[in-house]
């Protein structure tokens, strides 16, 4: 007995689908790259170079040694504020870069250095600084006692963070009292003999405040050299006042 009459072409032997060329997928696979860096970099974390050598020792940016890359936490301050020893990126504002006008690079030249920025390899927009928070809203702040230590709201701060760089002297630059505007914060840096901060920023006093909204995110961790890895202190230097 017969049985069924198979189907035509059922013999036929199914050719897997062809793939596609590694150089066709290239061009793909780096835009979308490019675009999860971008997304990554915008709302989470993001690589900066420290330009200077105005945080030594707790970053390094001095002439002549391999500037320190950081981690920059961006999440951090959409569920809390800036506190006292955090170590902020933060756009200048408008009494410190003035009417300054800085030379972009435009064209290719352009974008390998945005490029090169995004991952850390260039500096950032010469606008952008990294300073430690010193006081908050609403603190008066002035420098200093007669054991040379800035007070906030009338008592001394434990900086165990602090450097003074050999030549500049060891007697901190004293300045007028200040209150610290409600959401903004005044930053120093820890070469505190060599670095241009709220003290003197925009002419110091109020105008050398930095708004909250102007800070980009939170310094977490030194990513570069490998021999710095590791994470940057924010040891609240009110906690110690008495």
């Amino acid at each position: 007995m017969w049985g069924p009459r198979p189907k035509r072409g059922a013999h036929r032997i199914r050719r897997p689908p062809r793939k596609r060329s590694f150089w066709k997928e290239l061009p793909i696979l780096v835009v979308v790259a490019l675009g999860l860096t971008f997304a990554i970099q915008t709302f989470i974390a993001r690589p900066y170079m420290i330009p200077s050598g105005s945080m030594e020792l707790t970053l390094h940016g001095c002439p002549g040694c391999t500037p320190d890359r950081v981690l920059v936490d961006k999440i951090t301050y959409r569920f809390s504020d800036p506190q006292p020893g955090d170590v902020v990126v933060f756009k200048g504002p408008g009494p410190w870069v003035g009417d300054e006008q800085i030379e972009e690079s435009t064209g290719i030249a352009g974008f390998f250095r945005e490029l090169g920025s995004m991952i850390g390899l260039a500096a950032p927009d010469e606008r952008d600084f990294v300073k430690r928070i010193v006081a908050v809203g609403g603190q008066t702040i002035k420098c200093c006692d007669a054991k040379n230590r800035v007070l906030v709201d009338g008592k001394p701060l434990d900086e165990p963070y602090l450097y003074f760089e050999p030549g500049r002297g060891t007697r901190q630059q004293e300045f007028a009292e200040v209150t610290v505007p409600e959401g903004s914060v005044f930053v120093m840096g820890d070469n505190r003999n060599n670095s241009s901060d709220s003290r003197v920023q925009g002419g110091g006093g109020v105008r050398g405040t930095v708004p909250v909204e102007n800070i980009i995110g939170k310094a977490q961790f030194i990513v570069w050299p490998p021999g710095r890895w590791g994470g940057i202190s924010d040891y609240n230097p009110q906690s110690g006042s008495g």
